[in-house]
């Protein structure tokens, strides 16, 4: 059935990342994988625009069904194949309600962590102001501490609990971002613990941004 499937995905970008954990997790190893460049601009090729007019990665095809966002791409990939591979959205609803909230709640996460980051890529140097750029920080700062208290307060080494659910292969690449790019483990040890867990997740190892294996992060997060 996995060779049904054609996931065309950027090296480590989260959105790309998080379906590829979740054909991982659902173990549909074997669909057609094609690695595009964003530096050579082959997310706007006519390849990727057929499947996706804005020509954004991910682009992801099964069959003749087409699903681009990675949010939806997941969930389908879990509708789908329920009782295959592992259970991603709990039955409890307590368990159920808090795995959607934090799904969503990653889409803040990664938001305010592109702001920061890439506010220098993207804003044009006569239209930056360093007042924006110190309100981006505090922004994510805030965010990050937010996440950090989640992990104080749950019940287990997960985002929604005591297992891997669609919360963990939602943010987890966010989080993942973070640190690569320099995030200080002592200032955030609940997290600097779950990403020590979850990057030795199979799924997660076998995903792994091959862009980031042989290069080093950054150290833009290093004083938050």
């Amino acid at each position: 059935m996995a060779k049904d499937m054609t996931l065309m995905w950027g090296s480590g970008s989260p959105p790309c990342w998080r379906v590829m954990i979740a054909l991982e997790e659902k173990n549909l190893q074997g669909y057609n994988s094609k690695l595009l460049s964003f530096d050579k601009g082959e997310h706007k090729s006519k390849e990727v625009m057929d499947v996706n007019p804005r020509g954004q990665l991910p682009a992801f095809k099964h069959g003749n069904i087409i699903v681009n966002e990675s949010y939806a791409a997941c969930l389908y990939l879990e509708n789908q194949f329920k009782s295959q591979g592992t259970k991603l959205i709990p039955d409890s609803p307590a368990e159920m309600a808090l795995t959607y909230q934090r799904m969503f709640e990653g889409l803040t996460l990664f938001q305010k962590t592109a702001q920061s980051l890439f506010y220098e890529r993207f804003v044009p140097e006569n239209e930056r102001h360093d007042s924006a750029r110190k309100r981006n920080g505090e922004d994510l700062k805030n965010e990050i501490k937010l996440w950090e208290g989640y992990m104080q307060n749950s019940s287990g080494d997960f985002l929604a609990g005591k297992t891997f659910s669609m919360a963990d292969v939602i943010v987890f690449p966010v989080i993942a971002f973070l640190f690569r790019f320099g995030l200080n483990e002592e200032h955030f040890p609940k997290l600097a613990a779950y990403h020590e867990l979850l990057k030795n997740r199979p799924s997660i190892k076998a995903s792994w941004p091959p862009s980031w294996k042989d290069t080093p992060g950054m150290l833009v997060l290093k004083d938050f």
